[in-house]
């Protein structure tokens, strides 16, 4: 695609001066890019080898706070170093950025150079691995939903995320008339992203005032994460750019409907053939496919943290929303939590409805394959498919609150199975973390309903 680099192409385009800056990026546990711009003479120099970042990176919550109680580092430990790696396989133009190129990074530890194994591409690509034993290799798209607002961040920080505005006025889903007003932002967020190497299919308005929603094409899971990941951070440096701020906060008002970032999954042989299907099957869904279902199913509740990782992406699941809320899997039904789509076809795939648009994909998807895995290796089966509407069912809930989905994490002998007691400790201090910083806040619906009449 056009946007991606080798290193050579990066030298010959560093001696032009056409780009002069290289992005080195890892990514936290937030799902955020952090990292080092350097000068592309220096990159293509030495550091397209290596470099370094503090050890804190792993450890910090959304505000960057060096946050006590975590085995990996701490001030008594000193806060050393990672090693970041560049992945050259993810080098590419920034086109929204004048003069700029990008390269993510692995994390490795700073002595013995061996995965940081906490970190969130180290965690997606093991269960890769573990797939790739079991001889398939993992397919997968992610939706990005989000909201423009009219204001830009600095004035909507200056005044304290109040009266926020969208940037329309009313549902603008699937409308032509109001995402054309928007094309301020979307078309050059489509365009850099199509420039810098990401395989953009088109974007939608969704199903609220000034939400809209991006689509890249569907592809292996590592490079769906990566994708994810920069056009999240595009997404926002473009409103940025334009004045606009752009927030992926799954449900920033009571009365608004919530952000989401549903998973696209299906696992293909070595010959890249689809083994979720068997056109002699009902819903030409394979043995596999439903073995995998009945694991996603499973352990819905164990890695509902990985999918929803704060006190705020709780709020999205209620009824009536299409966020979900029970545990149930249907045909083509945007009221359950996981969706059979392309059913009858070779396209027949899984959609978790799970996520909001908070998440972390290497996390989320990483947590949603080990589920799978053990279904395949346990031969769960899923059930019937419900049909009706799940919000009025009677099935078991997925977690509703931080608090149920970090005990669930922190119990799951699945997932300390999969990724490693040490991996699940260091998670579990992270929803603790925003679950005792949340309990010490005093909020506005506090005050206004006990300020007076208390």
């Amino acid at each position: 695609m056009p946007g991606q680099l080798t290193l050579d192409e990066l030298r010959a385009l560093s001696q032009t001066g056409e780009i002069d800056t290289v992005l080195v990026c890892v990514i936290d546990m937030q799902g955020r890019l952090m990292g080092k711009r350097f000068h592309a003479a220096h990159f293509c120099d030495s550091a397209w080898e290596e470099t370094h970042c503090c050890n804190y990176l792993l450890a910090t919550d959304l505000e960057m706070w060096t946050v006590e109680g975590y085995e990996s580092t701490s001030w008594e430990r000193g806060y050393g170093d990672y090693t970041m790696k560049p992945d050259l396989s993810t080098l590419r133009r920034v086109a929204w950025l004048e003069g700029t190129a990008m390269v993510l990074s692995d994390i490795m530890d700073h002595h013995g150079h061996a995965p940081v194994a906490h970190s969130p591409r180290a965690l997606l690509k093991a269960q890769i691995a573990r797939l790739a034993d079991m001889g398939y290799s993992p397919i997968t798209a992610t939706e990005l939903e989000f909201f423009i607002f009219e204001q830009s961040f600095d004035a909507l920080r200056k005044g304290q995320y109040r009266n926020l505005e969208p940037i329309s006025g009313y549902n603008e889903d699937y409308s032509i008339l109001q995402t054309t007003k928007e094309e301020n932002v979307m078309r050059t967020l489509r365009n850099g992203l199509y420039n810098s190497g990401i395989p953009v299919e088109g974007s939608k308005g969704e199903a609220e005032a000034g939400q809209e929603e991006l689509n890249i094409r569907y592809g292996g899971a590592m490079e769906t994460a990566d994708h994810h990941t920069i056009s999240k951070h595009a997404a926002k440096e473009i409103g940025w750019q334009q004045g606009h701020a752009v927030s992926f906060l799954p449900k920033w008002r009571p009365d608004r409907v919530g952000s989401a970032a549903h998973i696209h999954m299906s696992l293909r042989d070595k010959d890249g053939n689809s083994v979720f299907y068997d056109k002699d099957a009902d819903l030409g869904m394979s043995e596999l496919a439903r073995h995998f279902l009945g694991g996603l199913l499973a352990y819905a509740g164990d890695v509902t943290w990985f999918l929803a990782p704060y006190v705020n992406s709780y709020k999205r699941f209620q009824k009536g929303s299409f966020a979900p809320t029970r545990r149930v899997w249907s045909v083509d039904n945007r009221t359950a939590a996981f969706r059979l789509c392309g059913d009858s076809s070779p396209a027949v795939r899984i959609e978790c409805r799970v996520p909001g648009s908070d998440m972390n994909p290497y996390l989320a998807m990483a947590a949603l394959f080990a589920a799978g895995i053990r279904g395949i290796e346990e031969k769960l089966d899923p059930g019937e498919a419900l049909t009706g509407d799940a919000y009025e069912g009677k099935a078991e809930e997925i977690p509703t609150s931080l608090i149920a989905a970090t005990v669930a994490m922190a119990g799951s002998s699945m997932l300390k199975e999969a990724f490693g007691e040490e991996v699940i400790r260091h998670y579990t201090r992270a929803a603790e973390w925003e679950q005792e910083s949340f309990d010490s806040a005093v909020t506005d619906w506090e005050i206004a309903r006990g300020f007076e009449r208390a």
